[in-house]
């Protein structure tokens, strides 16, 4: 079984998942969950089930509806000994047509042998997470 301490988990969520759905990879944000993992948009009611179903899915969808995708400003709390990781952060999507769409967003995640298991977001704005 694998415990992170709060530099693994920082490093997972900021490094590994955000730095890449920045960047539009989708292997290694993918490479983040367990393959029966969870992400629920929470604002909108809807969970997206498996790795290389749902999540994949949505992922590869929300990367072909937005040339530009940044998450940053992040505010972590972070709980080793769960291995749980909540964090608040700024979120800008730049639309096909030139315009931006900006959020203040808050994610949970909940890890397990150094994977996500569940993420759950709250999101400021419309959801393009479907």
């Amino acid at each position: 079984m694998t415990t992170l301490d709060a530099d693994g988990l920082l490093a997972i969520v900021t490094q590994n998942y955000f730095a890449n759905v920045d960047q539009k990879k989708l292997a290694p944000v993918l490479a983040c969950f367990h393959a029966n993992a969870t992400l629920t948009v929470q604002t909108d009611n809807l969970t997206h089930t498996g790795r290389d179903q749902g999540i994949a899915r949505m992922f590869t969808d929300f990367f072909a509806a937005f040339p530009v995708i940044w998450h940053g400003d992040f505010e972590p709390v972070v709980d080793v000994g769960r291995q749980r990781m909540a964090v608040r952060f700024n979120a800008l999507r730049g639309r096909m047509n030139g315009g931006e769409e900006r959020a203040k967003n808050i994610n949970y995640f909940v890890f397990k042998d150094g994977k996500f298991q569940s993420v759950t977001i709250w999101m400021s704005d419309e959801s393009p997470l479907r």
